[in-house]
């Protein structure tokens, strides 16, 4: 019998564990848990819970057993070098709004992986489709109850699935409606489009999402974004709810949601978005109303608990632009266009007129309604860097924001820290953007 296919790569062991007196090394493959395959580490968690465990290990091309015993407190002593054993399971759907169909070419090759993994959305809290589920998959997920899982469901009605999921929408359906009758527990988000799944529509999906409560644990909705290189949105151009009155009637349709759920269980269950609270002009929800903020990374509730965060550190920045010199205008806050006025009214607040400026940054590179500060490019960053320090005429400290880095401290179009700055030739700070890095770029030029 040919060998199993190496699946689960050891990392390293840890130095007088079990695994390592077992003989198992860094560079080991385990392929089986006491018969059984292993697919990524939620497989070899659930297979290797009990106090014996024989491995299928493969060394060197070798095939060969290995039994561990261990006591209830001790653990293996293994570590993985990937979490994902047979590669991440992909979208194979044709949504009309998806974002990495709108991305031009030359950025980091991680941004175009169109993730649809249901162990991802259990560990990490990303949303998937349910498309590409079989009955092996929903079965697995039932029995090692990987839950909550984080679906884009976006529509009830078959035809509104169809035109936004494409051929293979139904499938996704299916497999919510088993896995919410087995108990399995889900955050829904719902992208909205004009004129496709709003309205009477999104009426119809949040009363077929409240029949499957309490496995339906909240529903996001947030509203579609779009780039200048999208050509439409399910064959109409494309369009959001940048405009006032249309963000106004999205709140008004939820909140009656909102209300009869905190009515009946005292969780608001359905959140909207930040962009719909600000292009509408209306205030936020209180803290409460969040619900503990389950959808946060889904940009619900990231504007209210940045302005919670310096409501708690009020004083402190109080006192600390209370020490730069009034009229030097020696900072200078990069931020994308969607916050500028949640920013003015900030540092407003704060007394931090004529010593703080803001630099609202266009998003040219995506241009459509692309407007977060997230979604920054290290390319309009420099530009606006460059354009606001020739027509300035004083010297400042520009200071930008960390959460346009991902881990590797790359900006989407690959640009490093000290790369700004090199083509801007300014002073740059770097930090977060919370009441922290607002303190901490007092202290920069304070010093």
């Amino acid at each position: 019998m040919a060998p199993m296919k190496p699946q689960g790569t050891v990392r390293s062991v840890d130095a007088g564990s079990i695994a390592e007196r077992a003989g198992i090394g860094a560079g080991d493959h385990i392929v089986a848990v006491n018969g059984a395959p292993l697919r990524d580490v939620f497989d070899w968690l659930w297979h290797s819970d009990e106090d014996r465990a024989e491995l299928t290990v493969i060394s060197d091309d070798i095939e060969r057993t290995v039994l561990l015993e261990r006591s209830a407190d001790q653990e293996w002593g293994i570590e993985f070098d990937e979490m994902l054993f047979d590669g991440t399971h992909t979208c194979k759907n044709a949504c009309a709004f998806c974002f990495m169909d709108q991305l031009p070419d030359g950025l980091r090759s991680s941004l175009y992986l169109k993730d649809d993994d249901y162990r991802l959305s259990f560990y990490e809290g990303n949303f998937v489709t349910l498309t590409n589920l079989d009955d092996d998959d929903i079965d697995r997920i039932i029995t090692q109850h990987l839950s909550p899982l984080y679906v884009s469901l976006h529509a009830a009605d078959p035809e509104v699935r169809s035109r936004l999921l494409g051929a293979r929408h139904a499938r996704g359906l299916e497999a919510f409606e088993k896995l919410a009758h087995a108990g399995i527990e889900m955050h829904v988000s719902i992208v909205l489009v004009p004129g496709i799944n709003d309205g009477e529509v999104l009426d119809e999906t949040l009363e077929y999402l409240s029949t499957f409560r309490p496995q339906v644990l909240t529903v996001g909705v947030v509203p579609v974004a779009y780039t200048r290189f999208t050509e439409d949105i399910a064959g109409q151009e494309p369009s959001s709810f940048n405009d006032q009155s249309a963000a106004a009637r999205v709140i008004e349709q939820v909140q009656t949601y909102q209300f009869r759920s905190r009515k009946e269980t005292e969780r608001t269950w359905v959140h909207l978005a930040d962009e719909f609270y600000i292009y509408a002009q209306a205030p936020f929800p209180t803290s409460e109303w969040y619900d503990g903020y389950p959808q946060y990374e889904n940009g619900i509730g990231i504007v209210h608990t940045y302005i919670e965060d310096i409501r708690e550190h009020f004083d402190e920045l109080v006192a600390g632009f209370a020490t730069l010199k009034a009229g030097s205008e020696i900072l200078t806050i990069v931020t994308g266009e969607l916050t500028r006025d949640t920013m003015i009214g900030t540092l407003s607040a704060l007394e931090a007129g004529g010593k703080v400026r803001l630099l609202p940054v266009v998003n040219r590179f995506f241009g459509g309604n692309v407007n977060v500060t997230g979604l920054l490019t290290g390319v309009d960053i420099a530009r606006a860097i460059c354009h606001d320090s020739e027509h300035f005429g004083k010297e400042t400290n520009y200071v930008i924001p960390w959460s346009i880095f991902n881990d590797d401290e790359l900006t989407l179009d690959g640009y490093e820290p000290q790369h700004i700055a090199e083509q801007t030739d300014a002073s740059c700070i770097f930090v977060s953007d919370d009441a922290q890095g607002l303190l901490d770029a007092i202290g920069e030029v304070s010093s």
